[in-house]
């Protein structure tokens, strides 16, 4: 697993002699993202500046400045039009490619028969620890050296800590151990949980494509699971063995050993696991064994002759299985067709032991899902704690599966993602984007004497190992909700609570007692009083800032903002959605944008809408996208018409976009009025002025002003000329709010 590979490298080393393993050098290269970043940085520009030219370049694999700057007219504009970026450009294109630093391959071991440097140059550390080759993966072996490569399965670490989540809880609770290698491998539930296709986490299991074939094949033992893993792969798809083995297992083909016009009784217990279906390796070597005699060793080469096809090979090896046959008694025609058949399936056939030990860690995977689904989870997200991309899938998979999430919480969370009495996973710290190992073992440490009471106390107790920015970060992703009123108020106090908690330490370290400082004993509410309650941050805000620090939005989604105004004007949420040839309106966030180049030279974008019912990919042409380029900006809320059909190659819908809207926007084209109530006898020309200021940032095109004019006696709508139209933008709206009450403010729809 990931935390004991370098055991057994040094276990090897032990064993071999650390005179002859070492581990394999590789090296940094100067890509062209990070050649401008580092140009600038030493340049002494501003950081924004590389940023902001590092960002212009397209994220591709093996992308060059010269093709970035081909690809990407923005970047080219930008270069012509900034001399200090002009700058950068013409170092960074010198330094490109060159070796910025070296590393050590994380699984790469090579192993002399004498002394290693009789062999190749090596590079350690000053202290002789970290020894490395100095020849790269590919010159080792030039250099005649044996490479081996040490897999660090991430599944099996997730499976380590699930069992200690696990043994956590059933301790506390007087429950036994738990010992996943002793578990049923024929479990009923754990086969439905995979027949539903329930795999997300699921370790092997978990694509689109494998998910589909398992709903087709629907395993219901172990030796399906096995089958499973070797089957997924181009050969078997490609050749018809997917559907033949799918067909034999639920009776809609016989089941034949290995073929209805040629088979022997001798080969039903080989090829009996697999439906008669020849599949593993092992199973021609098993097949050469029973029928032609062949030794263990001569059944591997026959095994490797067939992999390779060399004719040659392939015609010394048929005489041999041909003589072996005839003399155990089996029929030639028969040896030579199973011979055959060998030999096409031998060419996809995968190594059994190898998918028979992948299965086991896929089987354990899927057990732990369907027995305790929350510290599985827990363990999950904390191997995948730095991947927000992945985050994001299990996030939305615990969701699926009602599990209860809980932010991040300076009183509760540790480094990674646990699992609370209640049942519900806590949000790692180690997660928050900003917050390193250090502070967080300082809150720990700090919480040991009793929970914090206000974000004072915490910072009076954790000390100087916090500063501002991981303040800020603990505070936007929610750590401090427990003990604060909101967060707007915890993040006025940052500057304060810092200060107070210097001034305590500087007075202890004086060996004095600040009697002015803040006291333990004061409640949450009175800790506050000072800066005064703010109000709470607008629901975009608070969002975004779960976003900027945990990757992703948790306590809600930008469209829910948007939810009752959507269903005015677009009619089905994404998951509801039938293909037409009519446009439709579909409203969502942008969660993913990737851009690629027609064949005229034109950016293509692909967008993904994310509406929190399911997602769906959007398809925008170059003259489209040039037109509403401002508008597709990821994390963006979106109005997009277009015409939805069938994704034939990936399955599912996909949009053809005609117009692309930003929610203001949106609005301008939906919205007749915005209708503002004003419940007076009289109105004063205070209150005109407070209105006009509000409006005037957002007056010009957009939709009418209407003030709805209430008294005892009467009401009535006063409609504003054509100057007082304005754009309906999310702050205007936020601030009318604020100023007039929620319930004052209303978007009439046509």
């Amino acid at each position: 697993c990931m935390e004991n590979r370098d055991k057994v490298i040094d276990y090897v080393a032990q064993t071999y002699g650390r005179d002859a393993v070492s581990q394999i050098i590789t090296f940094g290269a100067m890509a062209a993202k990070a050649v401008v970043r580092d140009v600038a940085r030493v340049q002494g520009r501003p950081y924004s500046l590389g940023d902001k030219l590092s960002k212009l370049i397209p994220f591709e694999i093996g992308i060059t400045l010269k093709k970035a700057i081909e690809d990407e007219p923005a970047l080219k504009e930008f270069i012509a039009a900034d001399e200090e970026a002009a700058e950068i450009m013409e170092m960074a294109f010198s330094l490109e490619g060159v070796v910025r630093n070296f590393g050590k391959h994380a699984g790469g071991v090579v192993i002399a028969p004498t002394k290693l440097t009789d062999f190749a140059p090596l590079y350690c550390e000053e202290d002789g620890t970290g020894l490395v080759t100095q020849y790269d993966k590919n010159d080792v072996e030039e250099a005649g050296l044996v490479k081996f490569d040490f897999l660090g399965l991430k599944t099996l670490t997730v499976v380590d800590w699930a069992v200690k989540n696990i043994n956590q809880i059933n301790a506390l609770d007087g429950q036994p151990d738990l010992d996943i290698s002793l578990i049923d491998l024929e479990e009923k539930t754990t086969y439905d949980l995979l027949q539903r296709a329930e795999t997300t986490a699921v370790f092997q299991l978990e694509s689109r494509g494998m998910k589909e074939l398992i709903k087709k094949l629907l395993p219901s033992r172990f030796e399906d699971i096995i089958a499973l893993v070797a089957l997924y792969r181009p050969g078997p798809l490609g050749s018809g063995m997917v559907d033949d083995f799918i067909n034999r297992k639920h009776g809609r083909a016989e089941v034949a050993f290995p073929h209805a016009d040629y088979q022997h009784t001798d080969l039903i217990p080989v090829l009996e696991p697999t439906y008669g279906i020849i599949l593993y390796q092992e199973q021609v070597m098993q097949i050469a064994q029973v029928l032609a005699r062949f030794s263990l060793g001569g059944a591997d080469l026959l095994r490797r002759a067939m992999g390779k096809k060399k004719p040659e090979v392939m015609a010394e090896q048929r005489l041999i299985f041909m003589e072996g046959a005839s003399k155990h008694g089996v029929d030639k025609d028969l040896a030579g067709n199973i011979f055959d058949l060998m030999e096409k399936f031998a060419g996809y056939g995968f190594n059994k032991s190898h998918s028979a030990a992948y299965a086991l860690v896929s089987y354990q995977t899927a057990w732990l899902k369907n027995h305790y689904p929350a510290p599985f989870m827990a363990a999950v997200l904390s191997a995948d704690m730095q991947n927000t991309d992945k985050i994001v899938i299990f996030i939305e998979e615990c969701r699926a599966m009602k599990l209860t999430l809980e932010l991040p919480n300076v009183n509760e969370s540790v480094y990674k993602f646990t699992v609370n009495p209640q049942n519900a996973i806590v949000y790692g710290l180690g997660a928050i984007k900003g917050v390193g190992e250090g502070p967080i073992e300082a809150i720990v440490n700090a919480r040991k004497d009793g929970p914090f009471k206000h974000i004072f106390d915490f910072c009076e107790r954790v000390g100087r190992k916090v500063n501002k920015r991981v303040l800020e970060a603990l505070v936007r992703s929610g750590a401090f909700d427990r003990i604060g009123p909101n967060r707007a108020t915890l993040f006025a106090s940052i500057s304060d609570a810092l200060k107070r908690a210097d001034q305590n330490a500087k007075s202890q370290d004086a060996g004095m007692m600040d009697l002015f400082g803040i006291t333990l004993e004061e409640t949450t509410e009175s800790a506050y009083e000072e800066i005064g309650l703010q109000h709470e941050w607008p629901n975009r805000q608070r969002l975004d800032g779960e976003k900027d620090t945990l990757g992703l939005y948790v306590t809600g989604h930008p469209i829910d903002d948007y939810e009752r105004e959507i269903r005015r004007f677009a009619r089905f949420r994404i998951v509801d959605l039938q293909p037409k040839r009519e446009a439709q309106i579909i409203a969502g966030l942008i969660v993913d944008l990737r851009l690629t180049k027609s064949k005229k030279g034109g950016n293509i974008a692909f967008v993904t809408l994310d509406d929190r019912s399911a997602r769906i990919e959007v398809t925008v042409f170059p003259d489209m996208y040039e037109e509403y380029r401002q508008v597709i900006v990821k994390d963006q809320v979106v109005v997009v018409e277009g015409e939805i059909s069938i994704d034939e190659f990936r399955g599912g819908q996909k949009v053809i976009a005609r117009k692309v809207l930003d929610f203001p926007q949106a609005r301008v084209r939906y919205v007749e009025a915005l209708r503002i109530k004003w419940q007076s006898d009289t109105v004063s020309e205070r209150d005109v002025a407070i209105l006009a200021k509000h409006m005037q940032p957002y007056r010009g095109e957009g939709c009418d002003l209407v003030v709805t004019f209430t008294t005892e006696r009467a009401e009535g709508d006063i409609r504003l000329g054509p100057s007082w139209k304005i754009m309906p933008d999310d702050q205007l709206i936020h601030e009318l709010e604020k100023q007039y009450g929620k319930q004052n403010v209303q978007l009439v729809y046509n």
